[in-house]
């Protein structure tokens, strides 16, 4: 009987088109969804404006200037944009500090990427103060780069993050893979016309040309990847 890592391993050794695999952090490899709902939800809590739990599938995904426009419109918080973003920033690297927990074959994934020594980036919408401590977590030696929001003039949806993380690794955009768990990523991905197995964390996400969607990461392996582009 064939077995699956017997399978995988032979379709790792095959040549393939797949240059490089981008992945994206909250939400896709690291359960901090949570986190960062909560952070939201308890900024405005203490500032007397109470959030509707539906608001959470409109904010996941980021990027951090749209989550503070929506939270200022749907509260009439008397707060500067950049002021809540700093106060939910901070929260947030309050709650992390301890570190998070990777997503059910994130672990597992990273690991059979790195192995193989696929070129790999993590694209995130949180900025790099986030990045680098959720870093800790995750373990930078899987990432061949890294790109933050705040390290980009438009992020997520808009494809300027993919394109760069693409350009840094040398690799053209088509033959990219881009695993992410939100539309907003999922749309960034796209635009950028890379391939998408999305892994939904919490907004529903359907499947599309070119577009897979997975459970999870339990049963993603390099193969699976290989295999989208």
């Amino acid at each position: 009987m064939t077995t699956t890592a017997a399978s995988t391993s032979r379709s790792a050794a095959r040549p393939s088109r797949l240059q490089a695999v981008l992945l994206d952090m909250d939400g896709t490899l690291v359960d901090t969804e949570d986190f960062w709902w909560e952070a939201e939800s308890s900024i405005l809590a203490d500032l007397g404006h109470r959030l509707d739990a539906r608001e959470r599938k409109v904010v996941v995904g980021g990027p951090m200037t749209r989550v503070v426009d929506h939270l200022l419109a749907v509260t009439g918080a008397d707060l500067a944009p950049e002021e809540l973003g700093g106060m939910i920033n901070d929260r947030f690297a309050e709650l992390i500090g301890q570190g998070v927990p990777l997503r059910p074959g994130a672990k597992a994934l990273l690991e059979e990427l790195t192995a193989h020594e696929i070129p790999t980036a993590l694209v995130t919408a949180s900025h790099r103060r986030i990045l680098d401590l959720v870093l800790r977590s995750i373990g930078a030696h899987h990432f061949h780069t890294t790109v933050a929001g705040d390290e980009v003039s438009r992020t997520k949806p808009h494809p300027e993050p993919y394109l760069r993380a693409a350009r840094r690794l040398g690799a053209e955009p088509a033959r990219c893979v881009v695993i992410e768990d939100a539309p907003t990523g999922v749309a960034a991905a796209e635009a950028a016309g890379c391939a998408v197995l999305a892994v939904p964390s919490v907004a529903e996400i359907q499947p599309a040309p070119g577009r897979v969607v997975h459970a999870s990461l339990a049963h993603v392996s390099l193969a699976v990847l290989r295999a989208l582009v």
